[in-house]
């Protein structure tokens, strides 16, 4: 999830400069990375409670993940690749690019190549802005398009609850009503909010609730009216804090407690409004192999 997301204007390569604090969080997908049958190439494949509407093709990240990696080492094999989705597809979670940090780290592992950390996170930079913060988890600052890390000093566990949607949002069309909303505004350079860090050196759920941000909310409830029905009920049940994840459209809500977490679960699932709703906690690891054949 993003804890915060500040977005600057749009630049001349039309992309954003951003300033966001991720939390990896314990909703995961699972990878499964082997040698595939001899001229297979690259294959792919899911299941899961979301893997509905799943690449299954080259436009897929972790199917360029496998491929950059094959193709920077000279890995003389076929790969095959199975997906376990958990993650909501085009929820603004990162999923695809959490699959595509699952591979990499993955293929290192299956053919022993030693990379550290960091050169893992290097590779995941060239696929994608969210790519290396699958990789590396915890609580930290992007900066840049969110690619460049710095861990953040985060104390305590923050307890989530996640209302889903029933179909996705596009990243990009979200960045596009954002730009059509602020025409004619002047937009200052995107930053850290202070008071959101401190919260999280504190270990203050409450203070941290208070201080959730993301430029891009008014966006993706301008496209889809009805998150701010749920956004509505969060506040109605008493989260501490709420927000669209990323792009949305899933809403992350930071709650007390388990007790409360149920409570508002409960409320979610009767409100009608949402396609899912799941609880989760972080912070988290990144993606790590944990298991092999």
């Amino acid at each position: 999830v993003n804890l915060g997301l500040s977005v600057g204007p749009l630049d001349s390569d039309g992309y954003h400069e951003l300033v966001t604090v991720f939390q990896a969080i314990s909703l995961y997908d699972d990878v499964t990375v082997k040698i595939g049958n001899e001229g297979a190439g690259i294959t792919l494949s899911a299941s899961g409670s979301t893997a509905t509407g799943v690449p299954l093709d080259e436009t897929n990240l972790a199917y360029r993940a496998a491929d950059l990696m094959i193709t920077k080492f000279q890995l003389d094999s076929d790969i095959d690749i199975h997906l376990e989705k958990e993650i909501p597809v085009a929820g603004g979670m990162a999923g695809g690019s959490a699959d595509a940090a699952g591979v990499i780290v993955g293929i290192d592992s299956l053919f022993e190549l030693g990379l550290s950390r960091d050169e893992l996170e290097r590779i995941g930079s060239e696929l994608g802005s969210d790519v290396p913060f699958g990789i590396a988890g915890g609580t930290a600052i992007g900066r840049g398009r969110g690619d460049q890390l710095t861990p953040v000093l985060s104390k305590g566990t923050y307890q989530w609850v996640l209302a889903l949607s029933n179909s996705g949002l596009s990243t990009p069309a979200v960045y596009g009503e954002c730009d059509r909303l602020r025409e004619g505004l002047s937009i200052a350079k995107p930053s850290a909010n202070d008071a959101l860090l401190q919260a999280l050196r504190a270990g203050d759920a409450r203070e941290l609730g208070k201080a959730l941000s993301n430029d891009l909310q008014s966006a993706a409830c301008s496209l889809r009216p009805a998150l701010r029905l749920v956004l509505d009920v969060g506040n109605d049940y008493g989260a501490l804090g709420c927000i669209v994840s990323g792009s949305g459209p899933t809403v992350a809500f930071l709650v007390e407690d388990e007790e409360r977490a149920l409570d508002l679960t409960v409320a979610l699932s009767a409100s009608g409004v949402v396609g899912g709703v799941v609880r989760a906690s972080g912070p988290t690891h990144g993606a790590r192999r944990i298991s092999s054949f």
